[in-house]
């Protein structure tokens, strides 16, 4: 009995350090990211916090519309660490989103960060789907003051169904969440994927292949 109480404790000890191994908490108040510096690391080193200023933490321009002519009709003005050096290590980001009446944001993934957008002006349809089997398409229909998550990894998408323009914010738990447009990963590799590859994957003529790829 008494090695059976201790196999049982010496397992909830392993459990327990699994489940409690995760990033540590910062052990300096910020990290403002120094970007000339030589020392490669996950993320970027820290600048001297002697020589931190204000502008550091700081960006401007988000009240200023993207331009949408483009293939999709939208455009995305990220504010990430590259816009804002103090986000380096506080794990979050937001992005602007620009969309011309009928543009999309195309399917995509964010491998890094789960998001949460706000819809500032407009209507939106939105969708994710989720994992392999089910691939379930999950959707709805947003407007002005809705608020909708997209959980990491997942692949998701947004279309203006408003008259008018519409604009979104989406905040990201990464301070680079990453960005992996299915199209363009797809047909637009460098170099192609071999178009009897995505022919037999997408169940497509090869010829239909290669000129999705002349397009990406």
């Amino acid at each position: 009995m008494g090695s059976q109480v201790l196999l049982l404790l010496a397992l909830f000890a392993i459990v327990s350090s699994i489940a409690l191994a995760s990033d540590p908490s910062s052990l300096q108040d910020f990290c403002v990211a120094d970007s000339n510096s030589p020392v490669p690391v996950n993320g970027f080193a820290c600048k001297d916090p002697k020589v931190v200023q204000a502008q550091d933490f700081f960006f401007s321009g988000l009240q200023k519309p993207g331009n949408t002519s483009n293939a999709v009709g939208s455009r995305v003005t990220p504010v990430g660490v590259t816009q804002i050096p103090g986000l380096n290590t506080l794990g979050i980001s937001l992005a602007r989103i620009d969309y011309a009446p009928m543009g999309i944001n195309p399917p995509h993934t964010h491998p890094r960060g789960s998001e949460i957008l706000t819809v500032i002006e407009g209507s939106l349809e939105v969708g994710f789907v989720t994992s392999n089997p089910d691939n379930r398409l999950i959707t709805k229909i947003l407007q002005k003051g809705d608020v909708f998550v997209f959980p990491v990894g997942l692949i998701h998408f947004q279309r203006n169904v408003a008259y008018g323009n519409t604009i979104a914010i989406a905040a990201l738990s990464s301070q680079n969440a990453g960005v992996i447009t299915i199209a363009n990963a797809v047909f637009g590799s460098k170099p192609d994927i071999p178009a009897d590859i995505l022919a037999k994957a997408f169940q497509l003529d090869k010829s239909v292949v290669l000129n999705l790829q002349s397009k990406f």
